[in-house]
């Protein structure tokens, strides 16, 4: 399965190169707690997008229906195509023997061409349908995430909670500001308090 799209890189990379710019244009130096609940307090807290996606099971139901809609899509173009192959197998087999007129032929092939156009144009829908259905996918699962952290955030008390993932433009970050795992717990005990 495919990371995350270059979309929600993007939102992320902007929401971060402005945090940074917030963040260090000030003369502010702010010492990193903790608070009783063993959340570092402070200003600024990050989570590793990476490990929340990966281990949120909401993203896994999503991707697992995303995975069963893409072999179905697969099917339905195997199937057609195992049509298409038969058709001009027959076809070559009855103008190879003598059996049709070129009349025949011609007609036959005219529709051949049609028909392999309609796989053509069948298996890039398919594949533009499942490129969006990862794209909103991966847009639900960033909004959930937010959404949650709007939510709770007198219980996390932070001004700015950063996205940090591989490739991202956050190069060090203190573990001490790691608030992954506590997100993904509260992530994923939400998200099955609301399947039930």
């Amino acid at each position: 399965m495919k990371k995350l799209s270059i979309v929600l890189y993007a939102v992320i990379f902007l929401a971060i190169g402005v945090l940074f710019f917030l963040q260090f244009s000030g003369n502010k130096h702010r010492n990193i707690t903790k608070s009783a609940a063993g959340i570092p307090a402070g200003d600024i807290a990050y989570v590793n997008i990476d490990s929340v996606i990966i281990n949120f099971n909401m993203f896994a139901d999503k991707r697992d229906a995303l995975v069963s809609k893409s072999k179905d899509a697969e099917a339905e173009l195997n199937s057609k195509g195992g049509q298409y192959e038969k058709a001009a197998r027959d076809y070559q087999d009855k103008a190879t023997k003598g059996l049709i007129t070129r009349a025949t032929a011609a007609q036959i092939e005219q529709s051949l061409v049609q028909q392999q156009q309609e796989l053509v144009n069948l298996r890039d829908k398919l594949q533009s349908n499942l490129v969006e259905e990862e794209q909103v996918m991966n847009r639900q699962v960033l909004e959930y995430i937010t959404t949650y952290l709007d939510e709770h955030k007198s219980e996390y008390n932070y001004k700015y909670i950063l996205g940090k993932s591989f490739g991202s433009v956050i190069l060090y970050s203190d573990n001490a500001l790691d608030i992954t795992q506590q997100v993904l717990d509260g992530l994923n005990k939400k998200y099955q308090a609301e399947k039930k």
